[in-house]
């Protein structure tokens, strides 16, 4: 293709061309997978720049065919399959037909890639693209939290894979159930097990989390685990996506629905109140989940944390001394004004009790000793997320210098110390 070539431009429109007409765009807020089902079999939705044609001159942006291809490490026969189901159609052409890639095509077949290596089918992936309310931005964001759910997913599975080769070593045989766990391990699963015992309702936390949901009386918990802070003064309906924490929610709990907050299954405004307690973290993209919670529900409650509040980094001897992994965490993790701007509220700082009974990863600041008890390690995903090494190194230091006397010494202002701000945010709107 030379910079004089002529190019067609194919431009945008709001409707979408499935290979037998015209439709129009399903409604944005819907699940994504509910509008996944509403296409007709066999045909996906275009997208919405594949309609009006034009005259373009400037060329010399724009890649052909097999520079795309060559490119995004696919090949040929792909782009044209992708073209010819309306997945990735080039918004330009030379009068000979050629297909040329702008810079937004290719930043389409970015995404439409990724979503593929992530293993989601064609017509998943043409309604994530084609949804007008997701940029880049928010691609990239979803991308990334797929991602980093998928190296949790694979931590999860080097730790029991690291427990069994302990196991074996010993002369100790695991079960086969055990066995066939390792390669079931998912990070949601790995930490739920230990969720009753350790991961209890705080009762100061809990009334600041009632006191902020006012006078709703119908209440969504988005992530609800086993549901540990749902009020029992008012009609609460949960989401949580792992089936282990849905197993172990008590008899009589709130009717559980298997969802992500992403994509909330609930109509605007059904419900006087959303609220997420220690989840938030764990969502592939907690700016979409947290703008899902705001469509559904008239009032947001959020627990959470502030990753930009590096003071309470250094103030929290857990991660300044031992586990300096827990930085590398917060990497690219949304600012505190991210979070509160999703959902158009404000952030109140949360003071951790020294004998909170909720065993969240700061709760036991003034309480060491407790770190060292696997069972309690592992109902925090923070130790599965740094991995089965940085883990080890920790707790092996920290029972020396318990052992010491080096805690101690280093942390003898806190024993006068009744709270602690770590960092902890209760977001309101």
């Amino acid at each position: 293709m030379t910079p004089q070539s002529s190019l067609i431009s194919l431009e945008g429109s709001q409707w979408g061309a499935t290979g037998v007409g015209l439709q129009p765009r399903p409604v944005a807020h819907h699940p994504w997978r509910d509008r996944i089902a509403a296409v007709p079999s066999g045909h996906l939705v275009l997208a919405p720049h594949v309609a009006a044609c034009h005259i373009v001159d400037v060329v010399e942006d724009h890649l052909t065919v097999g520079q795309a291809a060559g490119l995004a490490g696919v090949t040929v026969r792909a782009l044209h399959h992708y073209d010819e189901i309306g997945l990735l159609r080039p918004s330009t052409r030379t009068v000979a037909g050629h297909r040329a890639y702008s810079a937004g095509d290719v930043e389409r077949l970015r995404e439409v890639l990724a979503y593929r290596r992530l293993g989601f089918g064609l017509r998943e992936i043409a309604d994530l693209v084609n949804d007008p309310t997701t940029d880049a931005v928010a691609h990239l964001r979803r991308l990334r939290g797929l991602l980093l759910d998928q190296r949790d997913r694979a931590a999860a599975t080097v730790t029991a894979i690291d427990r069994e080769l302990e196991a074996r070593a010993m002369g100790v045989r695991t079960t086969p159930a055990e066995q066939l766990k390792v390669f079931g391990a998912q990070l949601y699963d790995t930490i739920g097990s230990a969720y009753p015992t350790t991961r209890r309702t705080e009762p100061r936390i809990a009334a600041r989390i009632w006191d902020a949901l006012g006078d709703a009386r119908t209440v969504l918990n988005v992530g609800a685990g086993t549901g540990s802070y749902e009020p029992h003064d008012r009609e609460v309906t949960a989401v949580e996506p792992s089936g282990v924490m849905r197993a172990q929610r008590p008899v009589g709990a709130a009717p559980c629905v298997a969802a992500a907050a992403e994509s909330l299954p609930f109509e605007d405004q059904s419900f006087d109140a959303a609220m997420a307690v220690s989840t938030v973290h764990h969502w592939r993209d907690p700016v979409a989940g947290l703008r899902e919670m705001r469509r559904v529900a008239r009032r947001v409650v959020v627990f959470t944390y502030d990753a930009e509040d590096t003071g309470w980094g250094q103030r929290f001897w857990l991660t300044r001394d031992y586990l300096p992994e827990f930085a590398e965490l917060l990497v690219n993790w949304p600012s505190l004004a991210d979070l509160t701007h999703a959902i158009g509220g404000r952030a109140e700082p949360v003071l951790v009790p020294w004998d909170c009974v909720d065993g969240f990863f700061e709760a036991h600041w003034r309480r060491p000793a407790a770190y060292l008890d696997e069972h309690v390690r592992r109902a925090v995903s923070v130790w599965t997320r740094v991995g089965a090494q940085a883990e080890q190194r920790a707790v092996r230091s920290l029972r020396e210098d318990l052992s010491s006397g080096r805690w101690a010494e280093r942390n003898r202002d806190l024993v006068a110390l009744d709270t602690a701000e770590l960092g902890l945010r209760l977001l309101v709107a």
